[in-house]
């Protein structure tokens, strides 16, 4: 059943019995749960940003943000507040329209892709039998808006960038479908709830990262890549193009692609999750829990730690590829243009194609095992 369709029954039975129409309880519905992702996801940003300036300033042996709230926690929020107060500016000779849509561009199809994140197995917006494809269709709209935004900002630098994200981009999606395509070989399912059930069995012994590791390393460079997080920012290296597509943009132009970039890396650690780490599943099954401590499957009590606990692992798991996403950013230089094109078409194509065959013939050889 469509979990998404449950939550919306739900609320707008609960909503009639107040003697609502249906209509308008229908109505009441349809905003929240968009609302609802606008808020996680910025949440989620202001966190990412606080963490990225702590972890960074751990790996150089400083402090850090300290005094601007507990720990520095208002840093986001003052960061926040300073992009939308700045002025706007368009440069004269920019292409007005196109400058604007670029980073509208960029931010709308991330937000959509919340859609098809579960955090539980009736915790998720709508649970689409295509997920995966839906989120790599999306992801492939955003090259358009950086690609637009260094034409219209009529800039060498800012076009270079443009022209740089849309080849990264192109370079880094084909093994990007290719690692996603062999999950959905091994669950026979693309959708995200189906992959997380899929690996439910064994505890931590069922994630898809022991039975698909090459597939997850091709998966988490390409998420890399196509969030342009070093060594992968070639799209805005300060070295040699200022700052890429976003040289010419200022105030909450400015503060959209920042948001996009953050909430990009988000979404691909929150995916990494479900497709190789067990999605909201424990390392040991709940349900074992519950039978040695006594406890049924049906106790509304366990029903609401179980739910609690998903959402929990699901954005521990997420944050902790955040934090290596991070370090990654300290400790690994910058590739250079032609690396890494040569990485994603000399290298991880060729293996994320071996890695595709691998899993049909070892799907066919051990059905039980891989999914069949």
């Amino acid at each position: 059943m469509n979990a998404g369709i449950d939550l919306q029954g739900t609320f707008i039975q609960s909503v009639k019995d107040l003697g609502i129409p249906p209509g308008a309880a229908k109505a009441i519905w349809m905003p929240l749960p968009m609302i609802l992702m606008l808020i996680g996801a910025t949440v989620g940003v202001l966190v990412a940003t606080w963490l990225e300036r702590k972890i960074s300033a751990a790996a150089q042996q400083r402090i850090g943000p300290e005094y601007q709230g507990p720990f520095g926690l208002l840093v986001p929020v003052a960061d926040g507040l300073k992009l939308i107060f700045k002025e706007d500016i368009v440069p004269a000779q920019a292409d007005r329209w196109l400058f604007t849509l670029g980073p509208v561009i960029v931010v709308i199809p991330v937000f959509l892709s919340f859609l098809i994140v579960p955090f539980g197995e009736n915790i998720v917006i709508t649970n689409v039998g295509m997920g995966v494809f839906l989120w790599i269709a999306l992801s492939s709209i955003q090259p358009i808006g950086l690609l637009m935004a260094g034409y219209a900002s009529n800039n060498k630098y800012a076009l270079l960038g443009g022209l740089r994200a849309a080849a990264q981009s192109i370079s880094y999606e084909i093994p990007l479908a290719l690692s996603v395509l062999a999950i959905a070989m091994m669950s026979n399912s693309l959708s995200t709830v189906d992959i997380v059930n899929q690996q439910s069995n064994f505890g931590i012994f069922g994630w898809n990262i022991w039975r698909q590791p090459l597939g997850f390393i091709i998966f988490w460079i390409a998420a890399l890549a196509e969030c342009e997080r070093l060594p992968f920012d070639l799209p805005e290296a300060e070295e040699e193009l200022v700052a890429g597509y976003q040289t010419e943009y200022s105030g909450m132009k400015f503060g959209l692609f920042y948001l996009g970039s953050y909430i990009n890396l988000i979404l691909s650690s929150l995916l990494v999750a479900i497709l190789y780490l067990g999605g909201w599943h424990f390392p040991i099954p709940i349900s074992l829990i519950g039978s040695l401590l006594g406890v049924s499957e049906t106790d509304p009590v366990l029903q609401v730690v179980t739910a609690s606990l998903g959402i929990t692992m699901t954005v521990l798991k997420a944050y902790l590829l955040v934090f290596l996403a991070i370090l990654i950013r300290w400790t690994v230089p910058r590739v250079r243009i032609d690396q890494l094109l040569d990485l994603g078409w000399k290298f991880l194509l060729p293996v994320g194609l071996v890695n595709l065959l691998l899993t049909a013939a070892l799907k066919l050889a051990f059905p039980v095992a891989f999914g069949g």
